[in-house]
């Protein structure tokens, strides 16, 4: 890799949707946790991390997005999650879902690949060794339902 090109890992607009993501998958997760889902424990929660603010707002969107379309997601993820019901589902692999189902279905900025790709590897880090694949079966068949395209304008 060039020197001047930067890694998801390391920062550029990739780097800060990635960042984005996994703030908001732990934000979600102190929800599931504490059964708030009040604004202001959403901030709380945010200013006790370090981050640039873009990673900030794009968590905030997502957590929001996630939060007030909650009820859809689930059945989603229920209707698709074959001989798996979502109560049964870790927690973890649950909100990576409903992230990504979200992006999938309601954020036309995003590229369905890009979604796609970003949910797997955020399952790779914070979840099961068998989360990635089973994560990615449902992705899948949630975006072909809703007959999401790869490329978006």
């Amino acid at each position: 890799m060039p020197e001047n090109r930067q890694s998801p890992s390391t920062g550029g607009a990739a780097g800060t949707r990635r960042k984005g993501r996994e703030l908001a998958l732990q934000a979600l997760y102190q929800i599931e946790l504490t059964a708030d889902p009040s604004g202001a424990a959403v901030e709380r929660f945010l200013n006790h991390f370090e981050g640039r603010p873009d990673a900030k707002e794009f968590a905030r969107r997502l957590v929001s997005g996630v939060i007030s379309q909650r009820p859809e997601l689930d059945r989603l993820i229920d209707l698709y999650a074959e001989n798996w019901k979502l109560e049964r589902i870790a927690i973890t692999d649950a909100i990576i879902l409903r992230i990504a189902a979200y992006e999938l279905l309601f954020c036309n900025d995003i590229p369905r690949n890009v979604s796609l790709n970003e949910a797997i590897e955020i399952a790779k880090r914070f979840g099961s060794m068998d989360s990635a694949p089973f994560i990615n079966g449902i992705l899948d068949r949630v975006a072909q339902s809703a007959g999401v395209k790869n490329e978006r304008p």
